[in-house]
């Protein structure tokens, strides 16, 4: 194998030179064979990683010749998965820029930890790779203009993991929500009302001794090593340095439907969010029990378009009863987890209730349509490869840049409020603040009564109200706070270097 020093230096010639020659060079055209087949390199082989291999797998047009992961144990076991269907054994390797350097690799399905998404993503299509990157598609809003940018210089195929978008029930339930089948459509409201355990006490864990910690960092900061939850894998979802909690895992599938269904193109106006990770310490009956997460376990923010608004609700304690009749009758299909999307029409409402299923119903709450049907989203994504087109994509990159965006904008509001505790009444006040087309202090009320339910001392451990923020949705920068503009991006570590701008 060549050194980590040799990779880089031979990526960065590489990415340079393909700068101009991409640019001029034709564009290879799948459809020139009919018995040509893209070759896939799958990067990241833990859990999401299933439904990528078994999505190549099945299609005819592909193969997958690499498996890339800093865990040998997880590209062994995918690498079985695959020889045992395709009849030949993809290429093991640790470091991604092995692929990239690897001129006989049309594409790339990236399932990899979020800070990953958009280096692996740039780097890909620097290489002259399509890319499919799982959502949300970048760690920062910074990075997700980065892909934007890289897609349309490099002539790429680029589509991110939202494949609700694919699914002819949400597709034929937005066609007809656009078309007035609930009346004027102002206002949406994205749940994620999904039990979340503690993942483990804060701490210093032993790094797995087969895991390149160096390379899992990558573009994140490097932590001497030093480990501070238990469990390794996943539950970096729960640590801002990687994942983005689960405003940013499940909520860019609701917020993108939301997007879609309001008909809203674009960045909000205004941001504010109040939260916070409750809930642990009356679990574990322990006053001084500390949770390894830092990511809020429950947070509401206020999206405001100016004549369009949008709400999303995570919630990640016990979620059997959501303390509202509205949503409880609309998702009474649904045991638990309430997951999904409600559209406020003057004339009813539309509740996507999973990948493949929407109904409608009138303002008596009477079931008046169902819409339904399920495809295959990385199918799309093989179809716009061998087209060329990037528009028939289902979910490009600007699609994923928007909707992730929303939980980089909301859990920016979040954390700069930390610190800041909050009774229900000065939350209620600071509501007053944004425009929005939710009953706010409704929604607030639940959130309390939630917390209350799953034994949250609000005195003793207080939600957090963050500022509202002012957005540009042209320039992609707060107008009204310095220190958030300082968090559309990070600092990173070369060679490990995620580029913005023109040095895309």
């Amino acid at each position: 194998m060549a050194s980590a020093k040799h990779l880089n230096r031979r990526h960065f010639l590489m990415a340079s030179s393909a700068t101009a020659a991409l640019a001029a060079a034709p564009v290879r055209g799948w459809a020139q064979s009919a018995n040509e087949q893209m070759s896939v390199a799958i990067i990241g082989a833990g859990g999401r990683a299933g439904s990528h291999v078994n999505a190549f797998l099945k299609n005819p047009n592909t193969r997958i010749t690499y498996v890339v992961d800093i865990d040998p144990a997880h590209s062994k076991n995918r690498a079985d998965q695959i020889e045992k269907v395709q009849g030949s054994r993809p290429e093991v390797v640790a470091d991604m820029r092995r692929v990239f350097d690897d001129k006989s690799v049309d594409a790339i399905s990236t399932a990899t930890p979020n800070h990953w998404h958009a280096l692996c993503g740039v780097w890909a299509m620097q290489a002259g790779k399509d890319a499919y990157i799982e959502k949300p598609i970048c760690h920062n809003i910074a990075e997700g203009r980065a892909l934007v940018e890289a897609a349309k210089k490099y002539n790429r195929i680029c589509q991110v993991g939202t494949q609700c978008r694919s699914q002819p029930a949400v597709a034929k339930a937005m066609k007809w929500l656009h078309e007035g089948g609930i009346g004027d459509v102002r206002f949406a409201r994205g749940l994620c009302y999904k039990r979340r355990k503690s993942i483990g006490p804060l701490g210093d864990y032993k790094i797995p001794d087969n895991v390149d910690f160096n390379l899992w960092s990558g573009p994140a900061p490097y932590t001497d090593p030093k480990l501070t939850r238990q469990r390794f894998h996943y539950d970096w979802h729960w640590q801002r340095l990687y994942g983005n909690g689960d405003s940013g895992n499940q909520g860019p599938h609701q917020t993108d439907i939301a997007r879609w269904g309001l008909g809203v193109e674009r960045h909000p106006n205004r941001i504010l969010t109040y939260g916070g990770r409750l809930g642990y310490k009356a679990e574990r009956k322990d006053p001084n029990y500390v949770d390894a997460g830092d990511t809020p376990n429950t947070e509401v923010t206020v999206f405001d378009y100016g004549d369009k608004c949008m709400v999303f609700e995570t919630r990640g304690l016990s979620v059997d009863n959501s303390a509202d009749e509205l949503l409880n009758r609309l998702f009474q299909s649904t045991r638990g987890n309430k997951i999904g999307v409600v559209f406020y029409g003057t004339e009813g409402y539309l509740a996507q209730l999973s990948y493949n299923r929407c109904v409608a119903y009138d303002k008596d709450l009477n079931e008046i349509k169902t819409f339904g049907g399920g495809a295959d989203h990385f199918d799309n994504f093989v179809d716009g490869c061998f087209s060329r087109d990037a528009s028939s994509l289902s979910s490009d990159a600007l699609c994923g840049h928007l909707s992730a965006g929303l939980s980089h904008l909301g859990n920016i509001s979040y954390y700069l409020g930390e610190s800041n505790a909050a009774s229900p009444d000065e939350i209620s006040a600071a509501l007053n603040t944004i425009p929005s087309l939710d009953d706010d202090e409704a929604t607030l009320k639940r959130t309390v009564q939630h917390l209350r339910d799953n034994g949250v001392d609000l005195e003793a451990t207080p939600l957090s109200l963050g500022p509202m923020l002012e957005f540009d949705p042209d320039s992609e920068r707060f107008t009204n706070n310095d220190a958030a503009n300082e968090m559309l991006t990070r600092e990173y570590r070369a060679p490990f270097v995620c580029p913005t701008g023109d040095k895309v």
